[in-house]
């Protein structure tokens, strides 16, 4: 019987490969060095004139905005690829259908753990916020979001433009006179989502909205008296001070939780974007790689913070005060 042979020939040719395209971004970023990076806090408007629609009214189309579309698209291409699989009738889904199963029935039995038999309300609220800050975190590691777009003036200096090839045009170092005068810059066509605030506070609005909501359905009228609780305030004046005080912090603690949910996204992902280019312009190669790398960790862990802080939030929405035990298993 003749012996299996293994390949492990493979992962010599591979390596082989990385320095291959190492020496070549040496040789690129010698012919085109690296240039200043723009850096916008705000998004940048891909449209002169505003754009009318009938109920939404004005509106700017911008390059966060079409990262937002590209993220609603390729959601619904997840859900058009797990809904073909599970067509099919298979009890075990493999590939990227078993593996969207797996991420699902994890989220959904976290969510069980933590609020009992509002599990299925809470859900598909965790379930989603998640894999859209999650698809939207991780935009930022496809090449060509944040770099490849319109050249624009820049009144404020930029760098020079040079045609590279018939009809594309890069930006290149300013020297001369260009360096201190009007130059340019890029103004990407896609730009990360979760960089913009408004992104990050309509998320947050939703995620704390929706809390109010599932309080209001477990307890009814009840559940505003954890916010207005003058219940003990004649009766027992000490502890019903005490009681009001509470209510009156737990209701700035709600709105402190747009606060939060919006700027510990943001700040993380624009920080991401921001040390990307910073690194990109100083070491152009290979070394912006080990950063794509923690940026991927950091898209991962901030999605699943801004998820599971909605989903402990809203179980903790279901349950009076003293009634956290009945809450969660009655």
């Amino acid at each position: 019987m003749e012996k299996a042979t293994t390949t492990k020939w493979r992962w010599g040719v591979h390596r082989w490969f990385v320095l291959l395209f190492i020496i070549l971004g040496y040789f690129a970023a010698r012919a085109y060095p690296p240039i200043r990076p723009h850096v916008q806090l705000a998004p940048e408007r891909l449209t002169e004139h505003p754009i009318v629609l009938p109920v939404i009214g004005e509106f700017y189309l911008t390059n966060t905005l079409v990262a937002t579309f590209l993220v609603d698209i390729i959601l619904l291409i997840i859900v058009w690829v797990v809904y073909r699989a599970v067509q099919k009738g298979e009890l075990v889904l493999g590939g990227f259908a078993g593996a969207m199963e797996a991420l699902l029935e994890g989220i959904y039995n976290m969510t069980e753990s933590a609020a009992g038999k509002w599990a299925r309300a809470i859900f598909p609220f965790f379930a989603t916020i998640t894999l859209m800050v999650l698809v939207s975190n991780w935009m930022e590691l496809i090449p060509g979001v944040d770099s490849i777009g319109w050249l624009e003036h820049s009144a404020h200096g930029g760098e020079a433009a040079q045609e590279i090839a018939p009809g594309v045009w890069a930006l290149v170092k300013a020297a001369g006179e260009e360096a201190h005068g009007e130059g340019y810059m890029v103004v990407p066509w896609v730009r990360v989502a979760s960089t913009d605030l408004n992104f990050t506070v309509a998320l947050a609005l939703i995620s704390v909205f929706m809390t109010q909501v599932i309080g209001v359905k477990a307890q009814g009228a009840h559940y505003f008296t954890k916010f207005w609780n003058t219940k003990n305030l004649f009766t027992v004046p000490v502890f019903g001070a005490i009681d009001f005080g509470v209510g009156l912090l737990e209701l700035i603690s709600e709105f402190s939780k747009i606060l939060s949910f919006s700027f510990r996204l943001f700040g993380n992902i624009f920080a991401g974007s921001v040390m990307l280019f910073v690194i990109g312009s100083l070491v152009p190669v290979f070394a912006q790689s080990l950063v794509l790398l923690l940026e991927f960790f950091v898209g991962v862990i901030q999605a699943l913070v801004f998820g599971m802080l909605t989903m402990i939030f809203m179980a903790q929405a279901t349950q009076g005060h003293g009634e956290a035990h009945e809450g969660a298993h009655g």
